[in-house]
């Protein structure tokens, strides 16, 4: 067994894939893709954000099984670019069913079980190999029937044991019990989870004492969709908006500089669906927000039972 887990590194900032392996996805923001969203278009759409953002320092990608194409895109990148200094992040649990579709019914099933766990490790390992530092349970919830899954767990120690970092999403207004009750899996002794990500923006604050509470222990902690699916940069709330005209930038990154401002943010994950996006996200870098910026978004925190039913009632698009 190793003596740790693999390395995330210092990686401020991580690239996810969710807005670009698939033709439709719940972000706003999305018109800026090509219109057709055929595969060839996509992959070409991926590269370039994958390419200006390589450029740009970002040296973590995060995918997933449900992603559509994702792994294929980013497979494919690495092959032709010749990259070595990519850390990848991919997921498992859910299971694109989309079929390439705008209007499909049903663009994703979850699934956590023993049996979708290795069919989709096997997927995700013959596209990116040994590329995989961390691999994730894609939107744990604190109902999942892994917390009792003594098989499962099992198995997610022995791919922890073979040298990779194992970690979890989460989804949900019950985050916080749910990364409370993940990071304390142990089999044989051993910690399951060592990563977490989970959304964390103004408007959905309510799991950051648990992810305090995990960065302390040294848990790796990602957080994700801190665009709130793209609301705050398209539709922003007053607040952010008269924030972002006193800082001279984008409402994005605003909400990109609120969560990299919190203490226990190990990296935030960035969506963009263009170079464009991409760039006005990454003003947040050297954006410092005040004591009074901060408690101005602060107070835009919404309960978390509403913040998840507007987020599901949002249109695939």
């Amino acid at each position: 067994m190793p003596d740790s887990p693999a390395s995330l590194g210092p990686h401020r900032l991580a690239l996810g894939l969710a807005a670009l392996g698939r033709p439709a996805y719940i972000n706003l923001g999305r018109e800026v893709l090509p219109a057709d969203r055929t595969v060839t278009a996509m992959r070409a759409a991926s590269w370039a954000i994958l390419d200006a953002a390589h450029a740009a320092g970002i040296r973590w990608v995060d995918v997933a099984r449900s992603y559509g194409l994702a792994e294929e895109f980013l497979a494919g990148w690495l092959d032709d670019r010749g990259h070595e200094d990519v850390v990848v992040s991919s997921k498992w649990g859910y299971a694109y069913v989309g079929e390439w579709r705008m209007d499909a019914a049903v663009h994703e099933a979850k699934e956590h079980s023993l049996a979708r766990f290795r069919t989709q490790l096997a997927e995700s390992r013959k596209l990116l190999g040994d590329r995989i530092t961390l691999y994730q349970v894609h939107s744990l919830t604190a109902d999942s029937p892994l917390f009792d899954d003594e098989a499962l767990l099992e198995a997610l120690a022995e791919l922890s044991a073979s040298g990779a970092r194992v970690g979890f999403s989460t989804s949900g207004p019950r985050q916080a019990e749910t990364v409370r009750r993940a990071l304390q899996l142990r089999v044989g002794g051993q910690q399951v989870f060592t990563a977490v990500q989970s959304t964390w923006n103004p408007l959905e604050s309510s799991v950051a004492p648990a992810l305090a509470e995990a960065h302390d222990a040294g848990a790796h902690v990602l957080v994700k969709e801190p665009l709130a699916n793209g609301r705050l940069a398209v539709d922003p709330p007053t607040a952010v908006a008269e924030i972002a005209q006193r800082h001279g930038i984008g409402s994005d990154a605003v909400a990109l500089a609120a969560a990299l401002a919190q203490p226990w943010a190990d990296s935030v994950l960035l969506g963009p669906a263009s170079t464009g996006q991409l760039r006005t996200n990454l003003a947040a870098v050297d954006v410092r927000l005040t004591v009074e910026d901060l408690e101005a978004l602060g107070a835009l925190a919404t309960d978390p039972e509403r913040y998840w039913a507007e987020r599901g009632a949002l249109p695939w698009i």
